[in-house]
């Protein structure tokens, strides 16, 4: 399947590998969502919880807005679901079989005449 938008991302279980070029264009599209949100929640499906705490963190260095707390005292074992709160800054893990692998990045917003979106899912390394 040809990767060209975010949306082409929608019927897949696991990320796609992707190339600079594609990388290049889903993150100008998704930076263009990520700046008229009011808020965004990522999840992330990992092998460890050190791959999703990671990739979180390569989240939060690019953009400096995106922060949370308590990462330190994240823990679970085996493939791993992470879900991070921008308005919060609250982050759960739980051990978690038979995901796929790949971020999931929901944009939110204050008022309820908008709809939130949630693109993924992108690979690990994306924000890197």
């Amino acid at each position: 399947m040809e990767i060209n938008s975010l949306f082409d991302l929608n019927t897949l279980r696991s990320a796609p590998k992707l190339s600079r070029k594609q990388i290049k264009t889903l993150l100008e599209e998704l930076e263009v969502k990520i700046n008229d949100a009011d808020w965004i929640t990522i999840g992330i499906m990992a092998n460890s919880d050190n791959d999703a705490i990671s990739t979180l963190n390569s989240i939060s260095k690019k953009y400096v807005s995106v922060k949370f707390r308590d990462l330190e005292s994240l823990h679970a074992r085996g493939s791993v679901f992470l879900k991070g709160n921008q308005k919060t800054g609250n982050v759960f893990i739980r051990s978690e079989n038979g995901l796929g692998e790949g971020i999931l990045l929901t944009c939110q917003y204050d008022h309820e005449s908008k709809e939130s979106s949630t693109f993924g899912p992108l690979p690990l390394d994306f924000f890197k």
